[in-house]
């Protein structure tokens, strides 16, 4: 067993992978995507470029594994015995399945869209497009907060992938478009992921890296 991640600590999709490790406490070789060295690696595996991407490195020839949701998926497969977060039952494992997609298509995509119009224009972000993304995590933070008004996780009381895609679509989501203090449960869940541990290691690691955020990181968290 032999793996390296091209990630940068400040990615949310790079969270999303790096608690799966975190959890499963799996050893590997982190090549922080800064600079153009490590960028030109990254491409070898990626032409995209786009990360993070895991790489195995215990076969024959190295293995890249592509997107966050797929490298958890592999890690699960190969080490299931170490914190598993995809449930064994098909039912359970489609509930969390779903999960995660809702927390990358409907938190962490009108996030991400808010903050993209600062990075055209931080001075002068557009502010109907921005209006769109808000609303749509207002709606998304309702079906949530009804979701979750159950359970201490994303799908029970098992931390999973689902949880994994969480974390930090909602840290940085909360950033953007505050949740709503009427959102009890909602609020209270992405409490509860910030003090799990592998989720805290993620913000420390993070932390010096918020002077990248372009609407500004709040002093907080």
């Amino acid at each position: 067993m032999s793996y390296a991640l091209f990630a940068h600590p400040f990615s949310s999709y790079c969270w999303k992978a790096l608690i799966a490790l975190y959890e499963k406490e799996l050893p590997f070789d982190y090549r922080m995507v800064e600079g153009d060295g490590v960028m030109e690696a990254l491409r070898g595996y990626w032409p995209l470029g786009k990360f993070p991407v895991l790489v195995d490195e215990g076969g024959d020839a190295p293995l890249p594994v592509i997107e966050s949701t797929t490298i958890i998926e592999y890690l699960d497969l190969r080490h299931y015995e170490r914190a598993p977060l995809i449930p064994a039952q098909p039912a359970d494992a489609l509930d969390v399945r779903f999960m995660d997609r809702v927390f990358d298509n409907h938190v962490m995509t009108p996030m991400n869209a808010i903050v993209q119009e600062y990075l055209v224009d931080r001075a002068a972000p557009d502010r109907v497009r921005i209006g769109k993304a808000e609303q749509a995590l207002d709606t998304i933070y309702g079906w949530l907060d009804a979701r979750l008004a159950k359970g201490s996780w994303a799908c029970g009381e098992s931390f999973s992938l689902a949880d994994c895609a969480a974390a930090p679509a909602l840290f940085y989501a909360d950033w953007v478009r505050p949740i709503p203090e009427s959102l009890a449960a909602l609020r209270a869940y992405r409490t509860r992921l910030n003090a799990h541990p592998s989720v805290a290691r993620c913000i420390e690691e993070a932390r010096p890296y918020r002077g990248y955020f372009p609407p500004g990181a709040p002093e907080r968290d």
